[in-house]
């Protein structure tokens, strides 16, 4: 994210419509990685799950939009206290906003610059539900939403975004969210899921995705819109530094998804779609942080190193018995930790900022600081969210009951299946003469 910029009168900036026009695109692009991660994380489920997960991605548009419009802004970007949070009463409500206001010495509008941080917001939470597939509360997951954006979301995005935000005056690096969004997501899908348990069958049952041509709709579009979450997030493209992201995003996913697959083929004989779809996410995940700070080759190390060390991080569960359902720790905790850290090694100095890298002869300077970034999210949030998860599940029950999990959550929860095979035809009965059935007046649905 483009640091705050602090001007004189005399050196004012003047609105830029071609900036404006050029954040409000990449608004919507970045609006349309949830739906993309809705249907990504939806591919990746059982048939009987389908529907659920794709609204727990879609609730978060609802929920987070109408939470930033009342507070979130204000406690994100607003004026800092104490290094923690920010407040300003102008911005509740975005009602003491001037249509023509700039944001902080920049050529946007504070709306625009509001409604691109939503998009971010919205998100975040929704990529913790991929953890928790098959087995939460509707109801619940729309009050956890609501609680960890208030209490995690909101505070860290100032930590790490926010002028006065402590990790932002340290120094901390994170281009558009390596700390902030995917560690922050991938921390507090671990502290619920040690609080919820596994589902029912881990280990024993196949739980296999039920469309892998889902699964690749949706990471291409998380692609696509990833160019605007991650060029956007220089607010602007006067001096080069978002086309620079922009390439680095393409190049570093391209290496991550080779890298996985080569590892996919080494270690289990097979180049499969589910592998270079986790692959190029991963690589997405990685160069987030760390792709306004170094150079396409630099990226291209950045992708190799996330693709395999994602890969192998994603058996994990297996080894420590977490039930990580769609593996949102192995790609977006361990990828956001590694894109961060990277930055400590691979930061040229030429690009984002003259902070230097370890290779590029700033010593272990930069590096120790993105440790700090990186182990203080994860901690705050992994424990925030835990104690969250708890408090719901001991008051209204996270979890839903074991005969409902079996017999499919989208059923008990939305009324629904996600397939309906009742009128499907095909087959040596579908040629029959024999006169036709009845009309049927009713549609039945069958859970498949």
């Amino acid at each position: 994210m483009a640091p705050a910029i602090t001007t004189l009168a005399a050196d004012a900036p003047e609105l830029s419509a071609a900036n404006t026009g050029f954040m409000l695109i990449c608004s919507a692009l970045v609006m349309l990685m949830t739906p993309a991660l809705a249907f990504f994380y939806g591919g990746m489920v059982r048939v009987k799950s389908t529907l659920n997960m794709l609204m727990m991605s879609f609730i978060s548009l609802g929920i987070v939009t109408i939470l930033w419009v009342l507070f979130g802004f204000s406690l994100a970007f607003g004026t800092d206290s104490g290094s923690i949070i920010g407040w300003s009463s102008d911005y509740v409500g975005l009602s003491g906003i001037g249509v023509t206001e700039l944001w902080d010495g920049y050529t946007i509008p504070v709306y625009v610059f509001a409604v691109f941080q939503l998009m971010f917001a919205i998100l975040t939470p929704a990529l913790i539900s991929g953890a928790l597939a098959d087995r939460v509360k509707f109801t619940a997951w729309a009050l956890f939403i609501t609680l960890w954006v208030t209490v995690v979301y909101f505070p860290v995005a100032h930590w790490v975004w926010g002028a006065g935000g402590w990790l932002f005056e340290m120094g901390v690096i994170d281009f558009a969210g390596g700390t902030a969004v995917h560690i922050n997501a991938g921390a507090a899908a671990l502290g619920v899921i040690l609080v919820i348990g596994k589902r029912v069958g881990f280990k024993k049952d196949p739980m296999r995705p039920h469309s892998l041509p889902l699964v690749m709709l949706g990471a291409g579009l998380l692609w696509f819109g990833w160019f605007g979450f991650n060029a956007g997030s220089w607010l602007g493209n006067d001096d080069g530094v978002g086309a620079v992201m922009f390439v680095n995003t393409q190049v570093a996913t391209a290496a991550a998804m080779l890298a996985w697959l080569a590892y996919e083929k080494i270690r289990h004989g097979s180049f499969t779609t589910l592998g270079a779809a986790s692959g190029a996410v991963a690589g997405l995940v990685a160069i987030t942080p760390s792709g306004g700070a170094v150079s396409p080759l630099g990226a291209i190390a950045i992708g190799v190193i996330a693709g395999l060390l994602c890969a192998m991080a994603v058996g994990l569960k297996y080894k420590f018995g977490y039930d990580d359902s769609l593996d949102v720790i192995g790609v977006h905790l361990v990828g956001g930790v590694l894109g961060s850290l990277l930055v400590g090694l691979f930061a040229t100095g030429g690009v984002q900022s003259d902070a230097k890298g370890l290779f590029y002869g700033g010593g272990l300077d930069q590096l120790g600081k993105q440790a700090i970034g990186v182990f203080a999210v994860l901690a705050y949030s992994l424990i925030a969210s835990a104690i969250l998860a708890l408090l719901i599940d001991k008051t209204m029950g996270m979890r839903v009951s074991e005969d409902d999990e079996v017999s499919g959550i989208d059923q008990v929860e939305h009324a629904e299946t996600a397939y309906d095979f009742s009128g499907a035809g095909g087959g040596a009965s579908s040629r029959s003469t024999a006169a036709p059935a009845p009309a049927v007046t009713e549609n039945k649905k069958v859970d498949a």
